[in-house]
This record gives structure tokens, sequence and C-alpha cells, in this order.
């Protein structure tokens, strides 16, 4: 994997982070595993609980996820194999709704309401573009930097208006701000607000509690936002405004590790979702 002109530690850090969202971003690979949080089960009992992925498609995902050492493959008898998670994908899980908690919060909303599987599917969407990850990285560290500081740190090597492509995608997305041409890049309060994602990454990649991922050195909340553990659910309600603010759900996951069942993402069926039309403000899906 390619390396950034950041400090080893750090270098390892995202590489692990990014390594983690190629895991889990592929289409249908959050569902799958999702729906393995269960007791072993036989091929053909998986393959009903995912009846939106074709005939061939199934297999070959499970596979990957049992190379990733997400998933495992036990083989009774010849006609006996089942497969479920690993200690490892388990551990995963708590991490989705850290991210759908943000999705949440700072993506778009649409009319009508999307699952909490959609909106982990979405945010992963936005984290994966090429390399996102260290560019967001190094905004965070150093507060804000011009496109040739960012390219020498992200890009060593490579010729520095590489960096543009990348960058624009990421405005694209809401996540980095700049006040004008030739100005510093900085993190927008959406990317900023990114710190319980990829602090609960970090952990999980490092194969550390994810409740140490208020103690991240960059990605580290504050700790009056652990204060208040809220509880998770996959829409938080629109209608009505509190009294009071809530610490928001994004930063209340690393509080707790709650259980998982398969079904606990999903709040619909949806196999083919259309694209609704998107209300105004925040990040853009």
């Amino acid at each position: 994997m390619a390396t950034t002109g950041l400090p080893p530690a750090d270098d390892a850090d995202i590489a692990r982070v990014t390594e983690a969202l190629h895991m889990i971003t592929p289409r249908w690979n959050v569902r799958i595993l999702l729906t393995l949080n269960e007791p072993p089960q036989r091929y053909t009992e998986i393959a009903a609980k995912l009846p939106y992925l074709q005939s061939g498609q199934l297999h070959p995902k499970i596979r990957s996820l049992c190379d990733a050492g997400l998933a495992e493959r036990t083989e009774h008898s010849a006609r006996h194999v089942t497969y479920g998670l690993t200690q490892r994908g388990r551990q995963l899980l708590p991490v989705l709704p850290v991210i759908a908690g943000w999705a949440e919060e700072h993506l778009e909303q649409p009319k009508q309401a999307l699952s909490a599987i959609e909106q982990v599917e979405d945010s992963l969407t936005l984290l994966t573009r090429r390399q996102a990850p260290a560019i967001l990285w190094v905004l965070k560290s150093r507060q804000e930097a011009s496109a040739r500081a960012l390219a020498r740190i992200v890009i060593p090597g490579s010729y520095w208006t590489n960096i543009y492509p990348p960058l624009r995608q990421l405005m694209d997305d809401g996540l980095v701000i700049t006040p004008g041409k030739g100005e510093p890049y900085r993190l927008s309060p959406a990317g900023d607000a990114l710190g319980c994602v990829f602090g609960a990454l970090s952990m999980w990649s490092a194969g550390r509690p994810l409740d140490h991922a208020a103690r991240h050195p960059l990605w580290g909340l504050e700790p009056s936002a652990m204060a208040t553990p809220g509880v998770w659910v996959s829409h938080q309600s629109r209608l009505s405004a509190p009294s009071a603010p809530p610490v928001p759900a994004v930063r209340a996951q690393l509080a707790r590790r709650p259980t998982w069942q398969s079904t606990d993402l999903f709040s619909h069926a949806a196999p083919n979702r259309t694209v609704p039309a998107l209300a105004s403000g925040g990040v853009r899906r």
C-alpha cells in the first residue's frame, strides 16, 4: 500500500483504516455481515435472507469476507457446510451505528427516510474516495493546508497537481472547504465530525477496544462528548426539536458496545432503492 509523508505511526494508522474501509465498502458486504451475525448458517439459509443478490453474487462475496478474516467457513461434512462471523467480524459490528449516526447528523436527508444500513453504505462511499482518509487525516492534524503542502504529504513522489482531483471530490462531498482560489483547505464541520468514525475504525483495525476511540491522539473526542450515552436507532426523529440539545447519536456510540442482531440496521427491505429528491443542506450523498 502506498505510504504518505506522515510519521510512521500515523502512516500505519491511515493504512489500517483504509484497509478496513475497503473490506466493508463493496456493495452488499455490510448486509452480508449483518446476516451472518447469527448462529452458523448454511449457504441456502443465508441466500434466502438476501433475495436481492442475483445468483452467483453471494458466494464470491462470502469468500472475500472469509479471506479478510471477518467470516469463516466450517465444513462439518461433505454436504454440511456453514458460515458465520469470526470474532473479528463481530467486533466490527459496533462501528456501524457510529457511521450511521454520523450520516444521520451530517448527510443530506431525503424526504423518504432511509434505513440505517443505507446511511452506512452512503457514508462508506464518501470515505473510500481516492486518497480521502489521508487528506482528511492531514487536514485534521494541521487545521489547514495548501494544495501543494497536502500533495507533499499525501502523495509524496507524485506531481503535486495530482492532489486536485481527490481534493475537489472531497469538496463536492462537503467534507473539505476553502475560502477561495489559492486559499488553504480545511475540514468542514461534517469532515471534522468524522472523528468518531475514524477513531472507531482505528481502534478496531488495531485490535483495541472500541471505547478507547476517545483516546485516539488525533480523532479522539472531547470528554464532554462522551458524558451522556444515547440509545441508537435506525432513524432519528426529525418531527420536533427537543427542549435541550442531546448529545449527538454519532458521539454517543463509543460509550457502549451494543449487541447486534442481523436485522438491527434494517428498517425496511430495500432491494432496489431509487434515489429520492434530496433536501437542501448537509453533505452531499
